[in-house]
């Protein structure tokens, strides 16, 4: 296959770079600094946005270079432009220094087959993975950096670049892949070899955990901080699963809708209290989850800074995840006390809180402070909005951002 890669030729480190000789980024630099300037937007198409691991700021990858937002308060952090071209993946780590780029088709200098680990501080590449296939996705921890073909996932060690662990999947050509990202555990999740599989690597535990999760191909996925709960969607679209990392169990299932629906985004906040999900149907759902850690006080719920705290002390294997009440419910169908009788459809849990969004672009979606989601389109968009969290509903508009002008890229 053209994504095998052999560990010797996975990572190609250049002597140059190593030695930090690169050139600094200015005048005589390949990356050029450039005040933020939203009215100079006209001609820069936005090729890619991700969020880094808190969901606190996220990173536009664009024909002309990449650019770092703030969410809260939303503004342009910085952006740097490059003369050949733009990139096609930008990945963050937290709020630091360090990205992850992988330049678009139509850079001439970074081919859409490498991976360059770029320190913003010193204006240069501090490492290099050169590959025989285009690199889907790029995916980032304090002590990894993990990089996704569409048949294989390659985990190395970030503090020297060197290969950990290869592995192979089943087609993937959008890179799913997800990590842990509390110090405390060390998981990642990825399709399997088989359609509708998952495959669970807990690194810190030697463990390795194969969930079918759907029956057809898996379109999305994401994780809790700690990498002990999973949370799936197939390519039918219809269904949301929650797991249990640790022994594949389904805790919950929630229903976003009946007809087909390419999934863009799942998030699940930090209290573990709600689950949001962007589609092609125009509408993000938010659902409610009935999954805490094992001996939570139904009163951490309340405080969002709580619930991280606990969430973050019970991050190991000793966390249980169980099913127990939530202070929002999920609507059902009137007819549900019959679920034994009448087909699945009819027990369904539906969407708790819903925002409308334009169905001709993507949107990612992901949970802010209080009770808020934070949404980004393709089409240069940000949105801010609130969701009552007893009575649920439609969600109200905070905010709205047009930071880049993109039409070209509108759905």
């Amino acid at each position: 296959m053209s994504s095998t890669v052999s560990p010797s030729r996975g990572f190609l480190p250049s002597p140059r770079l190593s030695n930090y000789d690169s050139p600094v980024a200015g005048v005589s630099g390949p990356f050029s600094n450039v005040e933020p300037d939203v009215s100079n937007n006209d001609e820069t198409e936005l090729l890619n946005a991700s969020w880094n691991q808190d969901y606190g700021c996220f990173a536009a990858g664009t024909s002309r270079g990449f650019r770092i937002y703030n969410c809260d308060p939303f503004k342009e952090t910085f952006r740097r432009d490059h003369k050949s071209g733009g990139f096609g993946i930008v990945e963050m780590l937290f709020r630091c220094n360090i990205l992850a780029l992988v330049g678009g088709k139509a850079n001439t200098q970074y081919p859409p087959n490498k991976v360059i680990i770029w320190d913003d501080h010193q204006s240069r590449c501090i490492g290099e993975f050169s590959f025989r296939s285009e690199v889907r996705a790029v995916k980032l921890r304090r002590d990894r950096v993990v990089v996704v073909l569409e048949h294989k996932v390659y985990v190395y060690n970030f503090m020297d670049l060197k290969l950990l662990h290869q592995i192979e999947t089943v087609a993937n050509p959008k890179g799913l892949c997800c990590l842990s990202h509390q110090m405390n555990t060390s998981v990642l999740a990825c399709p399997g070899i088989r359609r509708g599989q998952v495959r669970i690597e807990h690194f810190g535990l030697h463990m390795t955990k194969i969930i079918q999760a759907h029956d057809t191909q898996i379109a999305c996925i994401t994780m809790t901080m700690d990498g002990l709960i999973l949370a799936t969607a197939s390519t039918k679209g219809t269904l949301i699963r929650i797991f249990n990392t640790m022994d594949g169990t389904r805790l919950q299932e929630v229903r976003r809708g009946v007809d087909r629906a390419d999934i863009y985004s799942i998030a699940l906040s930090l209290n573990v209290q709600w689950l949001a999900v962007s589609s092609d149907k125009g509408t993000i759902h938010i659902f409610s989850l009935r999954v805490r850690g094992a001996g939570e006080d139904p009163s951490f719920q309340s405080s969002p800074v709580k619930s991280t705290a606990f969430i973050h002390q019970n991050s190991s294997s000793s966390l249980d995840a169980l099913i127990s009440p939530s202070t929002g419910a999920n609507p059902g169908s009137s007819l549900s006390f019959m679920k034994g009788v009448l087909p699945k459809y009819f027990s369904s849990e539906w969407s708790f809180a819903r925002f409308h969004i334009p169905e001709c672009t993507q949107f990612i979606a992901a949970f802010g402070s209080q009770n808020t989601l934070v949404i980004v389109g393709m089409d240069g968009s940000f949105y801010r909005c609130s969701f009552d969290p007893v009575n649920g509903g439609e969600m109200v508009q905070q905010e709205y951002v047009r930071f880049l002008k993109n039409e070209s890229r509108q759905r």
